[in-house]
C-alpha cells in the first residue's frame, strides 16, 4: 500500500483542500509530552487520595485507582473535545486531530479512538499502534481507523495578505459598527478561515461552482447577523462574502489577535 504524507479533501464545488499528515514519530513525541502530563495528574491526585487514608485504606486505594482510570481515559476525550482535536502534547508539536473526510470531528470519533487506545498501546510503548500507523497509507493508528480520523500537521504560515485580496473594494458593512461587532461574535474562527481560503482561491473553480460556493457562504454569513437592505440589497454574494471578511479581519486593533489566531487555518496549503 503506498504512502502519502498529504490527505486532499475535494468539496462538492469542486474546492480542493490539502492536509499535511502526522507521522509516527511526531506522534510518538505528543504522545510522550501527554504521558508527562497524565504522570504530574496522577501524582497530585494520589497525594490527595492519600489524605483519605485515615478513614480507610481500602476506600483510599479503591478511589486512587478509579481516579487514574478517569485520568488515563478522560484526559484525552476532554481535550480533544474542547480544544478540537488537540491536546497539551499535540499543541506543542502543533497537530490536531480531524474528521478523514474533513467533516467536523464528533464526540463520538473522540471517544471511540481513545477508548481504543488500549489496543493500540499493546504490548507497551505503542507497539501495536506505531505498527498500524507505519501500515496504514494515512498513518493511522487502530483507534483512528475506527474513528475515521486523522492526525494532520499545522505548519507556521503567515498571516494572509488581506490589503490585497480586499483592495479597491467599498465594505457597505461598515456603517452598521454594533451589527459588525454581533457577526465577529457569533463567526468562529475556523468559518473566517474557510471564507479567507474561497477568496483566495476563487480564480481556480469554475464560474457555476464558484457561484455556488458564494451563494452557499453568503447564506450561511446571513443568517449568523441580519443586516438592513441598504447594506446588502444589489451585493453579489461574492461581494458580501469578501465585506464579512473584511468586518472579521480588519475591524481595528481589537481583531488584530484573532487574525493572527485564524491564519494557519485560513493559509493551510
Amino acid at each position: 500500500m503506498s504512502r502519502t504524507n498529504t490527505l486532499l479533501i475535494r468539496t462538492p464545488e469542486g474546492v480542493v483542500f490539502s492536509q499535511l499528515l502526522a507521522g509516527p514519530m511526531t506522534r510518538f513525541l505528543a504522545w510522550l509530552v501527554d504521558w508527562f502530563c497524565l504522570l504530574g495528574l496522577t501524582i497530585a491526585a494520589m497525594i490527595i487520595m492519600s489524605l483519605f487514608g485515615f478513614i480507610s485504606a481500602g476506600i483510599a486505594q479503591a478511589m486512587g485507582l478509579l481516579t487514574q482510570f478517569v485520568l488515563m481515559i478522560g484526559y484525552s476525550i476532554v481535550l480533544e473535545w474542547f480544544w478540537h482535536g488537540q491536546t497539551i502534547g499535540k499543541r506543542m508539536l502543533r497537530l490536531r486531530v480531524v474528521d478523514a473526510q474533513g467533516l467536523r470531528l464528533k464526540f463520538s470519533q473522540v471517544v471511540m479512538r481513545n477508548l481504543l487506545r488500549f489496543a493500540d498501546m499493546l504490548p507497551v510503548l505503542y507497539l501495536v499502534g506505531g505498527i498500524a500507523c507505519l501500515m496504514s497509507r494515512r498513518s493511522q493508528r487502530l483507534g483512528d481507523f475506527a474513528a475515521n480520523t486523522i492526525v494532520i500537521r499545522i505548519p507556521k504560515v503567515s498571516e494572509p495578505n488581506l490589503d490585497q485580496l480586499l483592495v479597491g473594494k467599498f465594505n457597505s458593512l461598515r456603517g452598521h459598527p454594533h451589527l459588525e461587532a454581533r457577526l465577529r461574535q457569533r463567526v468562529c474562527a475556523a468559518e473566517a478561515a474557510a471564507a479567507v481560503q474561497a477568496l483566495a482561491r476563487r480564480d481556480l473553480l469554475e464560474p457555476q461552482a464558484r457561484i455556488e460556493l458564494f451563494a452557499e457562504f453568503a447564506a450561511h454569513f446571513r443568517d449568523k447577523v441580519q443586516f438592513p437592505p441598504e447594506a446588502t440589497d444589489g451585493i453579489a454574494d461574492e461581494q458580501f462574502v469578501r465585506n464579512v471578511v473584511d468586518s472579521l479581519y480588519r475591524s481595528g486593533r481589537g481583531e488584530k489577535k484573532n487574525a493572527s489566531a485564524t491564519a494557519n487555518l485560513a493559509a493551510t496549503p
